[in-house]
């Protein structure tokens, strides 16, 4: 992985050459190297907007995020740091807000926000979905509670996006393994389904595990899945998926499965036709509409 530096200092320690700088490495703000044609990862963008405020800012929103080991953070988009000179170079997002001692930890040798207060700023300046799909994967990495986040909150009282904030905390969950899944529970709830819980897992008559669903309703036994292209680049994941759906459908699941080919109005459709469906079985009206509150528990075959 490439690390980036600081050009002045491998100079004044004799690492390299003014030559050497100028024809193996490339800026990547004013000041901060790295090897040319290097492609930095989201850590490595974070670093450099490190360094390039001299070690006295503190990294946060997305950047923060990808330290504290988040996946899905997009390295190409500019890298977050929480300093007051605000004529940040391109490529580098900057600004300034006052920030506690106890919300700052040392990580990778660089000053970090910590995970709650991470989460709390991406809530505060970012999107509502997008917003969730950060704090999902950052919560799963390091088992940060939303209620922490909400405490937390309190100190800021008055803050520019503190009450969407609170808002987008409520919608967290660190089941979600995925951006897609994250998108895809929002999308059901935001069409007035119940929140589906996340993860679950399904057992055959032995005891034996046979599957952890994305999400779904336990109480329904219907679930939604969310297949990545990683189910259909090898026979083996694609076989294994197959095998995988036809042991929870034998064990009375409605296994919805979804790509990203499926349009939001046809994955609500299916979603409705097995709901109404299940309520039919349990003599319920199918037709009472969302949003659906009464789910009873189907019984076991």
């Amino acid at each position: 992985m490439a690390v980036p530096f600081l050009g002045r200092e491998a100079l004044d320690a004799g690492r390299l050459t003014r030559h050497r700088l100028r024809t193996d490495f490339e800026a990547v703000f004013p000041g901060v190297y790295a090897p040319a044609g290097a492609e930095l990862s989201a850590i490595g963008r974070a670093q450099a907007a490190y360094l390039w405020t001299g070690r006295e800012g503190v990294v946060a929103g997305r950047s923060a995020a990808a330290v504290h080991g988040a996946r899905w953070v997009d390295a190409n988009r500019p890298p977050e740091v929480l300093w007051d000179n605000r004529r940040a170079p391109r490529g580098l997002r900057v600004w300034s807000d006052r920030v506690a001692d106890d919300e700052i930890v040392t990580i990778r040798g660089m000053r970090v926000t910590t995970p709650e207060r991470t989460a709390l700023d991406i809530a505060c300046r970012y999107s509502e979905r997008r917003a969730v799909a950060l704090i999902d994967a950052l919560a799963r990495a390091t088992k940060m509670k939303p209620a922490d986040v909400e405490l937390l909150a309190d100190r800021y009282v008055g803050r520019r996006g503190i009450r969407a904030a609170r808002q987008t905390l409520n919608r967290v969950d660190a089941g979600a393994e995925s951006p897609q899944e994250t998108h895809l529970r929002l999308m059901v709830v935001d069409n007035h389904f119940p929140p589906p819980q996340t993860q679950i897992p399904v057992y055959d008559a032995y005891g034996g595990l046979v599957a952890e669903l994305d999400m779904g309703w336990e109480g329904m036994m219907i679930a939604l899945d969310y297949e990545g292209d990683h189910h259909r680049t090898t026979r083996q994941a694609f076989n294994k998926g197959i095998r995988r759906h036809d042991a929870v459908t034998e064990l009375g699941w409605n296994d919805i499965r979804v790509t990203s080919a499926d349009s939001e109005g046809g994955v609500i459709a299916r979603l409705t036709t097995a709901w109404r469906q299940r309520l039919c079985a349990l003599g319920e009206n199918p037709d009472a509409g969302p949003p659906w509150t009464h789910v009873r528990r189907v019984p076991k075959r």
